[in-house]
């Protein structure tokens, strides 16, 4: 058996014959062919990390949406040390919890409008999930259609599955899933029609995160006008989006008086160490469907337990840092760096970059184009890549993502949904001066030509598999 030490003394080589004997080997194939799955990390502060060969690398994947608070923000860990030296009580069904009573307070405390009933599961996918079982039992099990965006991600269980929109796999999922076009509202006013009466649900992400667009303000009043007239539960998936990344703290909060019927966040809520999410719900919502000695227990998405004493804790002390820290203000001076400086390179490099969205921290760089001769290179592709439409449009994306790795000691990622941007995502602990340093790093990695970079990628890619 491995021991905590022996794993801290294992290499990279070790580390990929273990990952290929007992997790994935393909999981292996596909993250060597980037210079960060060859490597490990020794340790991680704020938004750096330090590999084992003492390189200093730049993280602007924000940990996808978790690490608002950087890697081991000190009053997180000082949270959870205590919490262990004082040995307080971490889970019990039927005491109850102080962490879980002040936690859910202070989310009724930050919120707008009567969002100010919680519950607290694990994961954003269990939020979801919990989101809409209220809403279908808020109807009694009446109506049976919930609508979703065209380009939606909710999560990955066989429920999340089914509610997001790009669906690589044909998993069962639950009955009655209606779709949209996101942010088209008479689209959603056609969805709303084919099912008279029947649509107990529609959820949304206010900010896409996975696609990198936004609702416009009259598209979400439009959503609320629409669900309140038709007394459809109108769910905000703000799991990635929450906690300042986007420039508010919440999404939907820049447009006052708009409040859903409910609002699903984890992510950063745990303040990049704790496995934690909540769906927070109006008043009348939740009462109506949950508040009976009957049905009290049955709002639960986890089978033995949820909000855990130490989770709870860590996501208390995260919530108060990004109010007192201020981190949508964070966010906002962190756009005014990325906004202007990618939508220049945009102008600059017109045949690599078609276009540049985002909000606050959270950028989408849509590369374009890429040597002709890669156009064979997709139709000989191995394995199911042949048949990918987007094959062309990652690979070249990775490449450029590689280069700012290798050559800048910047890290970034690429979403695997929509049109797969190139993500900046930067920790809201970033320093505005390495937003601008990155911006022109990017723009140094341009300046090599998409052909030449990828190129080098797939040399790259052939090396690693020897």
């Amino acid at each position: 058996m491995y021991t905590l030490d022996d794993a801290q003394r294992l290499d990279i080589g070790e580390v990929h014959d273990l990952y290929r004997r007992h997790v994935n080997k393909s999981q292996v194939s596909l993250m060597t062919s980037f210079g960060f799955g060859r490597e490990l990390v020794d340790h991680a502060e704020g938004p750096y990390l330090t590999l084992t060969d003492g390189r200093r690398v730049l993280d602007l994947t924000g940990g996808v949406g978790v690490l608002n608070h950087g890697h081991n923000h000190p009053r997180i860990l000082a949270v959870r040390e205590r919490f262990a030296r004082e040995k307080r009580m971490e889970v019990h069904k039927t005491y109850f919890s102080p962490y879980l009573a002040a936690l859910s307070a202070n989310l009724a405390e930050v919120l707008p409008g009567d969002l100010t009933m919680s519950f607290l599961p694990n994961s954003g996918a269990e939020a979801v999930e919990g989101a809409v079982k209220l809403a279908y039992k808020y109807h009694n099990g009446r109506r049976g259609t919930v609508l979703r965006a065209d380009c939606a991600f909710h999560g990955k269980l066989l429920g999340s599955g089914g509610l997001t929109g790009q669906s690589q796999f044909p998993f069962p999922t639950i009955p009655g899933i209606g779709t949209f076009r996101y942010g088209d509202l008479d689209s959603v006013r056609a969805a709303v029609a084919a099912h008279p009466g029947d649509v107990y649900a529609l959820l949304i992400e206010p900010f896409s995160a996975s696609t990198v667009q936004q609702c416009s303000e009259e598209f979400l009043r439009g959503l609320r006008e629409l669900c309140t007239r038709h007394d459809i539960v109108l769910i905000f998936d703000e799991i990635y989006s929450g906690w300042g990344k986007t420039g508010s703290l919440f999404h939907f909060m820049r447009y006052e008086g708009l409040v859903p019927d409910i609002l699903t966040t984890s992510k950063s809520f745990g303040g990049g160490k704790s496995s934690v999410s909540a769906y927070i719900a109006r008043e009348p919502v939740l009462r109506r469907a949950y508040d009976n000695l009957g049905d009290a227990l049955l709002q639960s998405t986890s089978t033995t337990y949820y909000g855990f004493g130490e989770e709870c804790a860590t996501a208390l002390e995260a919530v108060n840092i990004a109010v007192e820290d201020d981190y949508p203000a964070r966010a906002r001076a962190l756009g005014a760096v990325l906004g202007p400086g990618l939508n220049a390179l945009a102008r600059e490099y017109p045949d690599a970059i078609g276009r540049v969205t985002g909000a606050g921290a959270l950028w989408g760089v849509f590369v374009d184009g890429g040597p002709r001769l890669l156009d064979l290179v997709a139709r000989l592709a191995p394995g199911g890549l042949a048949r990918d439409p987007r094959f062309k449009t990652k690979l070249v994306t990775c490449a450029v993502i590689n280069a700012l790795y290798e050559d800048h000691d910047i890290y970034a990622y690429y979403t695997l949904n929509g049109l797969n941007p190139l993500v900046l995502g930067p920790s809201l602990v970033t320093p505005p001066t390495e937003a601008k340093r990155a911006v022109e790093a990017l723009g140094e990695v341009l300046d090599l030509g998409l052909t030449r970079l990828v190129t080098r990628f797939i040399k790259q890619k052939v090396r690693s598999q020897w």
